[in-house]
Parts: structure tokens; C-alpha cells; sequence
């Protein structure tokens, strides 16, 4: 059965949790540094794959009203590229006439290092810098930022980094992780997937790069596995709804710099933005939210 996060949060049950969700934005908010320079960037940000890579007035009305929930809520990051259909025109469109671009941390993604494509996505977002570009989808080991780099010189970006949500492209990602050792790496990591675990959040750590995680509800397998059920009762100190449930389970670990769901729906976004408030589990909770998952 597939079933999507809004089908999921208007059931009585997800109703029921939602109105016994903490009041969590008096609460400290979890920031992470950036390890190459200490910056400090809020724990949860905004992913934008499949969600607004249509540029229409319905999609640009849906990107104003999630980017307003995100700064609302204390949130900076918004992570786009330059394959995902019309979303950097979509955030260009929404960010330029009420100046946002200076409250935002905006990352895009590149397929390679070129010129053409960097002006491309630049002129869609209407700026002339971002704060993050990223060499996206590494598969060869061999692949340099030395391009990146000139760039970053050149003050078009703050930081550089690499991508890759494939695991059999793990290999090339550790590899040029290993060798460039770029500001950041973005890899997809769930509750249910783990993979990023066992090679790339230790080499990461060792060369000093940020960690962004993509697709942190797996596909929304997440959500189908606890369809009908309400977060436990031995989560509630640190989780007041699944969204919170699953992105507090990767936060925990203190190697994350940022988690990045994607959303189109200013209410989900703020109940993401919840998971930057509030404890996060210790090791012995995240053991047992691993059992739980597991067991479903």
C-alpha cells in the first residue's frame, strides 16, 4: 500500500498526535557547525527534488507559503539543483521580489563542473552567489572539485561539496571524499537506511565535511510503516510526531549537520522544523527506535 504524507496526517490517529504536539519554539534551537569554519547552520532544512519542478502559479504559491513556514520556524537551508525540473526558477521567482535570498543558506547541485550550467542555475535563482554548490550524483573516483574550488575563490560559493544518493556509487563518493575533501557531502540516510553508516559518516568526520541527508523518510517508507500507529509511549519525551520521530533518529548522531525532507506543505514543513527543538534520543533510544522500525 502506498500512501502519501498528507493521506497519512488526516487520519484520526495523526490527528490525535498532532494536537498533543509540544509547543517546541520556545524550546533551545539545535544548530550544528559547519566543521570546516564553525559556521552554525540550523539542524533542518528544506529539500526541493519533486515538489517544485513545476514553475506554475499553484507551485510558486505552495514554495512561498513552505520558504515563509521555514523562516518562521527559524530555518535557513534550502537544498535545489539544477536537474530538478523548474525548482531553482521556482525559489528564484519567490526569493528575488521580497528579498529573501539574504535570510537563506541556498545549496544547488551541479551534474558537472561547467560554466554554462553554473550561470543557468544562477540566473534562475535570480543571484550571484550561493552559499553551497555541490558536484551532484559522484560516480567515478576519479572526478575533481578543482573547478568548485575556483569558484569558491572567485566568491560565487561559500563552501563546495559532493553528492550521491546511490549506494553502488558509495565507492567513487568515499573516494573523492577522500581525496578533495570538500566542505560537504550529502547522502540519502533514513531510519530504515542505514548504509551511509558504514563508510561515508566516518570518512566524512575524518576530513571534516559537513553531512547533509537527503530523502530522511525513505521514500515515505517510513511513514507507510507506521500507518495507524501513534509514536510510543517511550518517545514522547523527545518526539512529538512521526516526522519528529524519524528526523530526531538521524540528528542524534552528532556527524549530521543537517537534515533535508522535501515538502510542499507549510504545516509539514513546520513539524519538521519541530525536530530541531526539544531533546534527541540517546544512544540506547536510537537502539530501540532501530528494534521498533524493524520490527514493523
Amino acid at each position: 500500500m502506498r500512501m502519501t504524507r498528507r493521506e497519512f496526517a488526516i487520519m484520526p490517529a495523526a490527528a490525535a498526535l498532532a494536537g498533543t504536539a509540544f509547543a517546541q519554539d520556545a524550546a533551545p534551537l539545535i544548530t550544528r557547525a559547519i566543521p570546516k569554519t564553525g559556521e552554525q547552520l540550523p539542524a533542518v532544512g528544506l529539500g526541493t527534488a519533486e515538489v517544485f519542478d513545476d514553475n506554475d502559479a499553484a507551485t510558486r504559491g505552495k514554495a512561498a507559503a513552505v520558504v515563509k513556514a521555514l523562516l518562521d520556524h527559524s530555518g535557513t537551508l534550502i537544498d535545489t539543483a539544477s536537474s530538478y525540473g523548474d525548482a531553482e526558477a521556482v525559489l528564484g521567482a519567490i526569493m528575488a521580489p521580497k528579498g529573501l535570498r539574504r535570510k537563506l543558506f541556498i545549496a544547488t547541485k551541479l551534474e558537472a563542473p561547467d560554466d554554462v550550467e553554473l550561470k543557468r542555475s544562477l540566473g534562475r535563482l535570480r543571484t550571484e552567489k550561493v552559499d553551497l554548490l555541490q558536484l551532484h550524483n559522484v560516480d567515478d573516483p576519479q572526478q575533481s572539485l578543482s573547478r568548485f574550488r575556483e569558484w569558491k575563490e572567485r566568491g560565487i560559493c561559500r563552501y563546495v561539496g559532493i553528492t550521491s544518493t546511490y549506494h553502488r556509487a558509495f565507492s567513487a563518493l568515499e573516494a573523492v571524499l577522500t581525496r578533495e575533501e570538500p566542505d560537504f557531502v550529502q547522502v540519502d540516510y533514513s531510519l530504515d537506511n542505514r548504509e551511509a553508516e558504514k563508510r561515508i559518516l566516518p570518512r566524512a568526520a575524518e576530513v571534516k565535511a559537513a553531512v547533509l541527508t537527503a530523502l530522511p523518510f525513505g521514500r515515505g517508507r517510513l511513514f507507510r510503516a507506521v500507518h495507524g500507529k501513534s509514536v510510543p509511549d517511550w518517545a514522547e519525551a523527545f518526539a512529538g510526531s512521526w516526522a519528529q520521530f524519524f528526523l530526531k533518529y538521524l540528528l542524534a548522531d552528532p556527524r549530521i549537520t543537517a537534515v533535508i525532507p522535501g515538502t510542499s506543505d507549510p504545516a509539514h514543513m513546520a513539524d519538521n522544523l519541530g525536530a530541531m527543538r526539544g531533546a534527541l534520543p540517546d544512544p540506547d533510544q536510537r537502539r530501540h527506535m532501530e528494534r521498533f522500525i524493524a520490527a514493523l
